[in-house]
């Protein structure tokens, strides 16, 4: 096991969840990232960041000295909660993609043709792939990019590496958020294999132990007890209020989560709706912090709303409520809302690297 952050180089890093799965497998990496209230969150956190433009950085600096490489390119294009415009762009970057893996850049020009100028950094990975060929990777993208991961891994295979390409949800592997991304996890020295779940939809055992867990929900979390009975005006001695069974976010998130029943991700009329005694629904960057809205309920009707807030967010992306976000609340928000949810990235890396996924279980609790 090493924590030297220079044999692992993370494209495309943002407030550093990945890093902060390295970190509870012991770990460390260097991240390059361009945005800059994201460069002072990782560095805040203690995540060594350089801040640059992925698409200018040489690669030269890292040759023969680096183990893993991590990406996750910018989302946006091939994300269901944009324009998609990503998805008609494909056979572009397909062909950046083939020429990078054969020692040609033709980025600029594929970038001219894209409907979307941020499609083309989805072929930045193979640039890195190429010049340094890592000992093992993981990448990690919207489902939207899964041909373009697939396009890798026939490379990688090519080139003598195990891969494993799919894609997974968040909370088979305690997060309590059902987040699907499409995965490419690759290895020159060991055989890989999609990450083994350890939760569920139901408690699964065999004849000697629990194989999967139930999935995390929110009120988990955030501190809650399932159906316990509260007052809508919590300890306050004044008279009045009522009593609801509910599950509460705790109090050290907000004195005001005494009785929401449900979360509402966004105000579209379509907007997926979740009971605290499940996981969220996928953040999403798209949607702005306000658009998300607790609901307390009484059969079909909304009794009281209140504002989702920030720290919330951070939990159930799977990071630690006073995890130091940097920036406008904007800012702060699509942080959260972007990154790889920490215990995800440390299921994902204990596949690529063998060291075991309990240890990283054992410190996240």
């Amino acid at each position: 096991m090493t924590a030297n952050p220079f044999e692992i180089v993370e494209l495309f890093r943002g407030p550093g969840g990945w890093a902060e799965g390295l970190r509870l497998l012991g770990l460390a990496d260097v991240g390059l990232e361009l945005d800059t209230a994201a460069c002072h969150t990782a560095h805040a956190a203690g995540h060594l960041t350089i801040q640059c433009d992925v698409t200018q950085y040489p690669t030269a600096p890292f040759k023969g000295r680096i183990k893993g490489k991590i990406s996750s390119p910018v989302c946006t294009p091939f994300s269901t909660a944009g324009k998609q415009d990503g998805i008609d762009d494909l056979p572009l970057v397909h062909q950046a993609i083939h020429d990078l893996a054969h020692g040609r850049d033709t980025r600029a020009a594929v970038k001219s043709a894209c409907l979307d100028d941020k499609s083309i950094l989805a072929a930045e990975p193979m640039r890195w792939l190429h010049d340094l060929r890592p000992e093992w990777v993981c990448m990690e993208q919207v489902p939207g990019a899964l041909p373009l991961w697939q396009q890798y891994a026939g490379v990688l295979r090519g080139w003598g590496y195990s891969v494993w390409v799919g894609v997974v949800n968040a909370a088979d592997y305690g997060v309590p958020q059902t987040r699907r991304r499409a995965i490419l996890i690759a290895s020159r020295t060991r055989t890989v294999t999609a990450p083994e779940p350890t939760h569920g939809e139901y408690v699964e055992v065999d004849l000697f132990d629990t194989v999967r867990r139930p999935r995390v929900t929110m009120a988990d979390v955030l501190g809650l007890e399932p159906g316990q009975w509260v007052r809508t005006r919590g300890e306050r001695k004044t008279p009045g209020g009522n009593e609801w069974p509910c599950d509460e976010p705790a109090r050290t998130l907000t004195e005001k989560a005494r009785s929401w029943w449900v979360l509402r991700h966004s105000k579209r009329a379509n907007a997926t709706v979740r009971r605290l005694d499940q996981p969220a629904g996928t953040l999403v960057a798209g949607h702005a912090r306000h658009d998300y809205q607790w609901i307390r309920v009484n059969g079909t009707s909304d009794l009281e709303k209140r504002p989702f807030l920030l720290e919330e967010a951070a939990v159930l992306q799977g990071f630690q409520p006073d995890h130091p976000f940097h920036g406008s609340e904007s800012k702060r928000f699509l942080q959260i809302a972007n990154a790889v949810p920490p215990l995800l990235a440390a299921h994902i890396v204990a596949v690529a690297t063998g060291i075991p996924v309990l240890q990283a279980e054992e410190v996240a609790a």
